[in-house]
């Protein structure tokens, strides 16, 4: 019997990693700006087109490469970071593992220039698929330009799988403002489609996160600052009047790298308790410095998940040093006694007499008579009353008594048959009538038995369905503002309302691009009185990245249903009886009346055997 086992060629083996390493042109940028950070250069260029899957070039100024190095940075493995398995745990770099470039050369076309400081010429390299097509000596400036085209060419299944180019511009923009985050030292521009996004000069932290995410930034940030023998911790955290339900910026970095870690988040989250309302998120800048033995950064292909060795401890200093930036910059509700209005507190004096008040009134004063000098004569300044027999106010006191006893038959037959009414007797039953109850449901008789609709739920239902056929037939009426508001979004959420705009004008809403991340909001779709527009079109960005739709229908759907959520009724609202007939009308005229468009129920029948059971 032959053999069946063998060893995978080099290009396969390139292809097999880069499916780990090399997600999405997003990754591409990551790992080629990374690696110009650890080449100490101080000005990074990115340019991209069609949102990376036509080119993604990276230039930097750093310290560039020999003819050789630059050969060998392309095998897999192949690293100046580590020597030994003992400098694991000794890393302050980005990279170490030797895979990026030999991943990122087998699924695309790479070609690199590269120059070392003091050499009159560099090189130029050019690898397609694994296989090296040229290498010769080149002129170029000190550094190394990078230079990815066809991404994926040679993988065309991974090719399809990539999502639409704002979806996958906004990927890479979020990486970048990651790197530009933890790097403020660092001078930044980013160009799609020879269009600046960013321009990001060598600029302070605080500086820096305001350049990446707004100038309102800055009246929103808490400084953060401990200092322990594990762990130092810095950097800023947002006040809780900011909070928001989408689109908090929450970032953790630690020496230098960007990561994810639900338990440190959790910290964080706890020290707002009662401070923001549940299910709210606030926005974090939070940097750690540890000892690089105390961390292990391998257990992720992407370097994102970071196990440290003393979690517990440093979740503990964590959630203590947010809370005393609260408590610091009086974000947290206190009584402050050290005001200067605080009212005067007389000292009580055992030897003194207190007297009782005394109270001096006119007993005889009437303000609901006519004044005498109405009348001819007396004091006009007061009205005198006269006295009265408040005896006979009670004289029907014992008659009504006796009317509450039940032996005795005291009602009319006229009085009868109206109590029988306002009890609902089933004889005098009216057809078509509803019943709010406690602010959520609608109730209301059915053939079957008892119907129970839920308000909110059945609204959005309607709305889905009526917005849906706007933005389909473009038929949404928008109504003008008389004082346009503007909306500000940092560069990888304006990317996707981009790529939303023609849906949003089809629904009602009119923007006006202002540049810079700015729109005008000039018109609003008819039926979200009482919304901001602002807020709405930033739930609207922000559920659109989380939910990636990278379809047209997709979007269309999403973007519906999240109007439909946020115009619908709410609950608590009292409803007349005109209105909910009509929702009740508007309801059961949809083609599926009984679920909402994420499939929650909005009806439940309560069948009357179920109710004649329960009397029995």
């Amino acid at each position: 019997m032959s053999d069946i086992i063998h060893l995978l060629p080099d290009s396969v083996a390139n292809q097999i990693a880069a499916g780990e390493v090399i997600q999405r042109p997003a990754s591409v940028v990551k790992e080629l700006v990374e690696n110009a950070i650890d080449a100490e250069a101080s000005e990074v260029h990115v340019l991209v087109a069609d949102a990376g899957k036509t080119s993604i070039q990276v230039i930097d100024n750093g310290k560039g490469m020999s003819e050789t190095d630059a050969r060998l940075s392309f095998e897999r493995h192949a690293t100046s970071k580590i020597r030994e398995a003992a400098d694991l745990f000794s890393l302050r770099t980005m990279g170490f593992r030797g895979e990026a470039l030999a991943s990122i050369a087998a699924v695309a076309e790479v070609e690199l220039k590269t120059r070392q400081e003091g050499c009159e010429l560099g090189t130029r390299l050019v690898i397609a698929g694994s296989h090296v097509e040229s290498q010769e000596p080149a002129p170029c400036p000190c550094g190394s330009n990078f230079l990815v085209k066809n991404l994926f060419f040679n993988v065309p299944a991974r090719r399809k799988f990539l999502k639409a180019n704002s979806t996958e511009l906004s990927n890479i923009l979020a990486e970048f403002e990651r790197i530009a985050l933890v790097h403020p030292d660092v001078s930044f521009t980013l160009h799609s489609n020879d269009a600046e996004v960013f321009h990001l000069p060598a600029s302070p932290l605080r500086q820096r996160v305001m350049a990446v995410f707004g100038k309102k930034m800055n009246q929103q940030l808490l400084s953060v600052e401990v200092e322990t023998s594990l762990v130092r911790i810095s950097g800023f955290i947002a006040k809780p009047e900011t909070a928001r339900k989408k689109g908090a910026r929450q970032f953790f970095f630690v020496n230098g790298r960007y990561m994810r870690h639900p338990y440190f988040h959790k910290a964080v989250m706890e020290a707002y308790e009662h401070l923001i309302p549940a299910g709210e998120q606030v926005s974090y800048f939070l940097y750690f410095d540890v000892d690089p033995a105390n961390i292990d950064v391998n257990i992720h292909p992407t370097k994102t998940e970071i196990k440290f060795e003393n979690e517990q401890a440093i979740w503990q200093i964590l959630a203590a040093a947010v809370k005393e930036s609260l408590g610091k910059f009086s974000a947290v509700p206190s009584i402050d006694f050290d005001t200067e209005d605080m009212p005067e507190l007389p000292v009580f004096e055992q030897s003194a007499e207190t007297a009782a008040p005394q109270v001096h009134y006119d007993a005889s004063f009437d303000p609901f008579r006519a004044t005498s000098a109405a009348q001819g004569g007396g004091d006009p300044s007061y009205n005198r009353r006269p006295a009265q027999d408040w005896e006979a106010l009670y004289t029907g006191v014992a008659r009504a008594s006796k009317m509450n006893e039940p032996d005795e038959d005291w009602l009319p037959e006229a009085e009868e048959e109206n109590l029988a009414l306002a009890l609902g007797s089933p004889s005098q039953e009216r057809c078509n009538q509803h019943f709010q109850f406690k602010g959520r449901f609608i109730l209301t008789s059915v053939k079957s038995g008892l119907m129970l609709i839920d308000q909110h739920r059945a609204h959005v239902r309607v709305l889905f369905d009526r917005y849906m056929e706007q933005i389909q037939s473009r038929t949404g009426v928008a109504q003008g503002v008389l004082f346009p508001e503007v909306v500000e979004l940092p560069p990888s959420e304006a990317t996707v309302l981009d790529s939303l705009t023609d849906d949003l004008s089809a629904v009602g809403f009119e923007l006006t691009p202002l540049g810079g991340g700015s729109y005008a909001v000039n018109g609003v779709p008819a039926g979200i009185e009482g919304l901001s527009p602002v807020e709405l079109i930033k739930s609207m960005v922000h559920t659109a990245i989380e939910k990636g739709g990278n379809v047209r229908e997709e979007v269309q759907t999403l973007l519906a249903l999240t109007l439909a959520r946020s115009a619908a009724i709410v609950y608590g609202q009292v409803l007349s009886e005109q209105e909910m007939a009509e929702l009740v009308d508007s309801l059961f005229a949809c083609p599926t009346p009984g679920l909402t468009p994420d499939g929650k129920t909005v009806l439940v029948t309560v069948l009357q055997e179920e109710i004649e059971r329960r009397f029995a």
